[in-house]
């Protein structure tokens, strides 16, 4: 895609991907979806999320995903011949992204302090497993390894059960947000102050920072929150309910909305059984409160449910699965699966952009998938590269 045809807030404003797989390629989509030029610098043999299932013609759907309207050069950051190409882009460039293991890019003599002297005025954003700082800076990590490793599996799935990961790499997507927001942040600070600055965000801290109610109350109460299943901890009733034909999603924040619930459903006596009188009783008695829903729930299918509450504004919705949730009205109407203009992803389609703003067009479609090296005579041309 031509970079003077994108639209949105970030138009105009070059970044330099040097990232691979998902937290760092997620942020600099987001970035790409704002209206940021994305040159994605690959490694010889390209980005190894290329070489992930499933496929569309021989190309990298998960892949595809995350790297569409980017522009991709591949460079050896070890060769003198590419490193002077590198360092031309870096020099039209508003913000570095990385994401490789702390003191890699400093080994190649790219690292923050080094490149901020040359250019002040860069954003150089890094996200790694578990940060630039610490004793564990150096260790490699994966999705998983944040997951396990800062509390999130613990309080995920059934208890007694083996260990769930959440279904999506949350510890990566977590990543690529704080990064962006991060970003984000920075320009504001360079236009307030003039120059760029760097930013390290950790996989791990993510995962403690999206913990919330779970670190609450164990420093509450002292001892570690164990896996709910679908229930939430401090609100019921709030979770998944079995139905005739399968479940419906409910929750009720406060005893207005439960004493509705209950006479919606015909069932006022939940309402002045001192076991469900108020929201910490029901906490309390939680597994109580949802035998005498399913109870009466496992006698119609969902649909009728979910009539039935709507209408005294009841927050219920079907549990849908991956087909039924694109395909739905709502996310529909809201634009929020778009195809991909490209000819080896011929009727593939992706997710949107969820942030929708009023002085910018929210396209319904996005740019081919780069093929490796795809964009290197362009980019020397454009930017007057010796090679």
């Amino acid at each position: 895609m031509d970079a003077k045809n994108k639209n949105g807030p970030l138009k105009g404003l070059i970044v330099i991907d040097l990232t691979r797989v998902l937290a760092g390629p997620y942020a600099s989509m987001i970035l790409s979806d704002l209206g940021a030029r994305i040159i994605k610098v690959e490694p010889p043999l390209g980005d190894d999320s290329r070489e992930f299932s499933p496929f569309v013609n021989n190309q990298s759907a998960y892949f595809a995903s995350l790297n569409r309207e980017k522009e991709s050069i591949k460079l050896d950051l070890k060769s003198e011949k590419d490193k002077l190409i590198f360092e031309e882009l870096v020099k039209n460039a508003d913000i570095l992204l990385e994401n490789y293991k702390p003191g890699t890019m400093e080994k190649l003599g790219y690292g923050y302090k080094s490149l901020s002297k040359k250019y002040p005025n860069l954003i150089y954003a890094s996200c790694s497993g578990f940060g630039q700082t610490g004793p564990w800076a150096t260790k490699p990590a994966y999705d998983m390894i944040v997951q396990g490793m800062g509390g999130l599996m613990s309080v995920t799935g059934h208890e007694g059960q083996e260990p769930v990961r959440v279904g999506t790499s949350i510890g990566d997507i977590t990543a690529g947000l704080f990064t962006t927001i991060g970003i984000l942040a920075s320009l504001i600070d360079k236009n307030k102050h003039g120059n760029g600055q760097a930013i390290d965000v950790s996989m791990l801290d993510c995962q403690i920072a999206i913990l919330e109610n779970a670190i609450a109350r164990y420093f509450a109460t002292g001892e570690s929150p164990p896996p709910g299943g679908s229930r939430h901890p401090a609100i019921a009733p709030f979770e998944c309910y079995r139905c005739k034909d399968g479940y419906i999603v409910m929750a009720c924040g406060n005893n207005a909305m439960f004493e509705r619930m209950c006479r919606a459903i015909n069932k006022d006596e939940l309402i002045e059984d001192e076991k469900f009188k108020t929201n910490p009783k029901r906490v309390e008695n939680v597994i109580s409160l949802k035998q005498e829903l399913e109870n009466l729930f496992v006698t119609k299918p969902s649909g009728f449910w979910i009539e039935v509450l709507e209408k005294e504004n009841i927050p219920i919705g079907p549990l849908n699965n991956i087909e039924q949730a694109v395909n739905s009205e709502q996310i529909k109407a809201r634009n929020m699966v778009v195809n991909i203009e490209d000819e080896n992803f011929n009727d593939f389609y992706v997710a949107g952009n969820p942030i929708k703003m009023s002085l910018h067009n929210d396209p319904k479609s996005r740019q081919k998938v780069p093929t490796l090296d795809e964009h290197r005579s362009k980019l020397i041309k454009e930017f007057k590269i010796k090679e």
